[in-house]
């Protein structure tokens, strides 16, 4: 009998709990790496890793924004739709502070507070997706069908 190495991460719980389908695949952390070392480690398309981000509205509220791994996000159009003037990248530290998730480990799943969800349309057309599991080197694979049927986030054009 093998012991599971999936490790246990509030994100995981929240999988768990909300009876997702899902498999875990580990890789080895490089700091600054992003999407392109994961998606070299696991030997996937980037385009299939979704980066999870947090930013921030003029006011400080706090969003998520999922985006594929290999595109950026238009913050300029992504403020003109959600309505306000300014959308920027969170600090490390706020980030911290709103997802309870170091950067490089923070998944949408199981964050500390609520915070609104976006996401580019285009995710929703692949057939799977690879996203942060809660820990850095750790990734969960899932159908886009399971990330929109527990987060519910709002889609959004635009990436770059």
């Amino acid at each position: 009998m093998t012991k599971d190495k999936t490790p246990t991460t509030q994100a995981i719980r929240h999988l768990r709990k909300e009876g997702v389908c899902f498999t875990t695949h580990l890789y080895t952390y490089v700091e600054k790496g992003g999407t392109s070392v994961s998606a070299r480690e696991l030997g996937v398309d980037e385009h299939s890793v979704v980066k999870t981000l947090v930013m921030e509205d003029e006011h400080r509220l706090p969003l998520i924004i999922l985006m594929h791994g290999d595109r950026q996000v238009s913050t300029k159009e992504l403020a003109r739709i959600i309505g306000t003037k300014q959308i920027t990248p969170c600090t490390p530290e706020i980030a911290h502070k709103h997802t309870g998730y170091l950067v490089g480990g923070t998944s949408p799943f199981g964050t500390r507070r609520h915070m609104p969800t976006y996401m580019e349309a285009s995710i929703a057309d692949l057939p799977g997706i690879l996203i942060n599991g809660g820990k850095r080197g750790c990734l969960v694979q899932m159908a886009p069908a399971e990330l929109i049927r527990v987060l519910k986030p709002i889609v959004v054009k635009v990436a770059l």
